[in-house]
């Protein structure tokens, strides 16, 4: 089992290895303070630790807030991000901002927004979208959407 971000890079082929380096690098530059980065769901998480949101997840309160991951797939690069999923006006920027950073067609479930080839992320969309919540506008929304 796979306990350091460390290691899921290592674990890696190499050009998926580089994206996701890449990826790290994009999001750590450009989260708000007050997420962690750590291995969520056996990807690269980045949550809202039990020191900011003693609750933590609803549905298993032992683990800490997620937020964003980012993982390699069989098919595919993968960043899930809860804060589109969960704030539709994030999600709509998100689609509208798409097509003037790729000249790719937009590959996006609920919260996945999938990369078939890593050469074809934005990384200055996703730097641009990391930007857009912090830590207290998450957690609202969250306790919001989804808090009993």
């Amino acid at each position: 089992m796979i306990k350091t971000v460390e290691e899921y890079i290592l674990q890696l082929p190499e050009d998926r290895s580089k994206a996701i380096i890449k990826l790290r690098e994009t999001i750590l530059k450009n989260i708000p303070k007050g997420y962690e980065e750590t291995i969520s769901y056996g990807m690269i998480g980045y949550v809202v630790p039990h020191s900011v949101y003693p609750e933590g997840y609803v549905c298993t309160p032992e683990l800490p807030l997620p937020f964003v991951n980012i993982a390699n797939q069989k098919n595919h690069i993968a960043v899930y991000h809860m804060g589109m999923y969960s704030k539709p006006e994030l999600l709509e920027w998100f689609k509208n901002e798409f097509p003037k950073h790729s000249k790719y067609k937009l590959d996006m479930g609920k919260s996945c927004i999938r990369f078939k080839k890593p050469e074809h992320i934005p990384y200055g969309l996703i730097g641009e979208l990391m930007q857009k919540m912090s830590t207290q506008e998450w957690i609202g929304i969250y306790e919001k959407n989804y808090k009993k």
